[in-house]
């Protein structure tokens, strides 16, 4: 029995660190989770999930990217000296955070699971372009809000024509004009870096 037991305590170990050496990022676990809420199939034992999956990928990839806006607003009012990109850092943090807590109660009230940090593309890219200084860093800091934002909006434009969840749809109708507006903004910061 003892030997049975220890075998089982090897192998439960070896398990856990290979799970370690290939976890999904954030965002590729809440589609995971998502995927598992089928109402079709698992309602009774995951709760069920109140949208389709479109919908519920729609609201991990909005999760996701807001919270990269967030993450690389504080990066910028921390390594940047352009007042431009200052003033625009900071209403990234406030935008964001605030269509970050309303997809939150959302995601909440439709039992969709939301990642609860950035994927792993934006945590390297973070990583990247913090590692550069000066006008090389806002440089970097503005390209990748403009890529971020031109993706963003077209997110929220297709969940808005596209979407079945009324709430979502909403949301993303609400939001769309904001996310062009950013965009509008850090083209306008683009362009006078020439």
């Amino acid at each position: 029995m003892k030997k049975l037991s220890y075998v089982l305590m090897i192998a439960a170990g070896a398990l856990t660190f290979q799970s370690c050496n290939h976890a999904k990022d954030a965002k590729d676990t809440a589609d995971s989770l998502n995927k598992t809420k089928d109402t079709t199939s698992n309602a009774a034992a995951t709760g069920g999930i109140a949208v389709n999956s479109d919908d519920a990928k729609f609201a991990t990839a909005a999760a996701n990217g807001g919270m990269a806006e967030v993450e690389f607003a504080k990066l910028a009012l921390t390594k940047t000296s352009n007042a431009q990109i200052k003033d625009f850092a900071s209403m990234m943090v406030k935008d964001h955070s605030m269509a970050n807590d309303s997809l939150m109660a959302i995601a909440k009230m439709k039992n969709i699971t939301l990642p609860t940090m950035c994927d792993s593309a934006s945590m390297k890219k973070m990583d990247d372009i913090g590692k550069k200084t000066g006008t090389d860093f806002d440089k970097a800091y503005v390209d990748a809000m403009i890529d971020g934002h031109k993706k963003a909006l077209s997110l929220m434009q297709d969940e808005a024509k596209n979407g079945t969840d009324p709430a979502l749809k909403a949301f993303a109708a609400k939001t769309a004009p904001t996310v062009q507006m950013h965009l509008d903004a850090i083209n306008k910061i683009h362009d006078s870096m020439k």
